[in-house]
C-alpha cells in the first residue's frame, strides 16, 4: 500500500504499484476525483495535470509507487488565493468552451502563479504548452492569468 496526501487528506492506495495516479484518482478513491481528465493516456495532451508537491505533472505518467509521502492536489482540492483568483478570472474572461482541458489549465496556471507574481506571456506559454486546448482559448487563458496575477499583486 502507498500512502499519499491527496487534497489535504492522507489516503492509502491499494492498486498495483505501477498503476498510474490518474486511474487511482478516478477509479479507486471515494469519492472519485473525476475532475482530473483522461485525454490520451500517453502524456501528450496534459488533460490529467495535477500538482505533486506544487509542481504540475501529468497523472497518467506517474505510477502510484513514485508518490509515497507526496502531496497531490487535484482540481477538486485547488483552493489557494492563486487558484481562487484564477477561477474568478476564468469566468470573467469567458475562458471555457468545451471545458475538457480547463481543470489541467487551472492547475498549471496555479503552479505558475506560485512562482511568478506577474508572469510574462512567454512564462505563461511555457507553463501551458503541455496542455492541449482544442477549442483554441489560449488568448483568453493568457488574459485570465494576467488578470488573476494583477488582482493578487496590484
Amino acid at each position: 500500500m502507498v500512502s499519499v496526501r491527496i487534497n489535504g487528506k492522507t489516503v492509502g492506495m491499494h492498486s498495483a504499484p505501477e498503476t498510474p495516479l490518474l486511474w487511482a484518482l478516478r477509479c479507486e478513491l471515494e469519492p472519485k476525483l473525476t475532475g482530473t481528465k483522461f485525454g490520451c493516456g500517453i502524456g501528450v495532451c496534459g488533460a490529467c495535470t495535477v500538482l505533486i508537491d506544487n509542481i504540475p505533472f501529468q497523472a497518467c505518467q506517474i505510477p502510484i509507487c513514485a508518490l509515497d509521502k507526496a502531496e497531490v492536489v487535484t482540481i477538486e482540492g485547488l483552493d489557494t488565493p492563486e487558484a481562487r483568483a484564477l477561477k474568478k478570472a476564468w469566468i470573467e474572461c469567458d475562458v471555457v468552451q468545451c471545458g475538457y482541458c480547463q481543470s489541467a489549465q487551472l492547475v498549471a496556471a496555479t503552479a505558475l502563479l506560485y512562482c511568478h507574481r506577474h508572469p510574462a506571456d512567454c512564462d505563461i506559454d511555457e507553463a501551458m504548452k503541455g496542455i492541449a486546448c482544442r477549442c483554441g482559448t489560449f488568448p483568453r487563458i493568457r488574459k485570465a492569468i494576467h488578470q488573476a496575477a494583477q488582482s493578487l499583486h496590484p
